[in-house]
């Protein structure tokens, strides 16, 4: 009696292969031909694997922007508050550029909130060190704690200080 060898099915790894080939080579046709297939329901031949680290990198962006945004509002206030004869009207147009940039993505993704607080003080703290830098004061001008409450931050209305 002679046994036939049954078929074998198998995902075959040229698939994968060629998911991550796209996407180290072309990345702009790696999104496009995901995005068709997502649209096409054609879920088994997503590259699933750097599909979920794109998503994971996207809202690591989104917080690295939002602390980049924060600290350049704080640098500048900063320099506003304890440099009065060296304000400019690039140090205000920054803070207001910055705080709309802010709002934005406050208001693009609520959830934002609860991270900006819990970063608050230690963007301070590289603010603080920057404006020494920037400046040439003493660290000690600048308080330790911050000055500024996140509302103020916020606020087009607030600058430190005398105008």
């Amino acid at each position: 009696m002679h046994l036939q060898p049954k078929a074998i099915k198998c995902q075959t790894m040229p698939t994968q292969i060629n998911h991550t080939t796209l996407y180290e080579t072309d990345y702009l046709r790696w999104l496009e031909t995901t995005v068709q297939k997502l649209r096409a329901q054609d879920y088994g031949n997503v590259d699933w694997q750097n599909l979920i680290e794109e998503i994971e990198d996207l809202g690591k962006s989104e917080r690295r922007r939002l602390e980049s945004n924060l600290a350049v509002i704080l640098l500048h206030l900063l320099k506003w508050e304890f440099q009065p004869e060296q304000r400019k009207g690039g140090w205000e147009a920054s803070i207001i550029e910055h705080r709309q940039r802010l709002r934005r993505a406050l208001k693009d993704s609520p959830s934002l909130q609860p991270y900006l607080e819990s970063i608050f003080a230690e963007i301070y703290a590289e603010a603080r060190k920057r404006a020494r830098a920037e400046t040439g004061l003493p660290l000690d001008t600048f308080p330790i704690q911050c000055p500024y409450k996140t509302t103020e931050v916020l606020d087009d209305d607030f600058l430190p200080g005398d105008k």
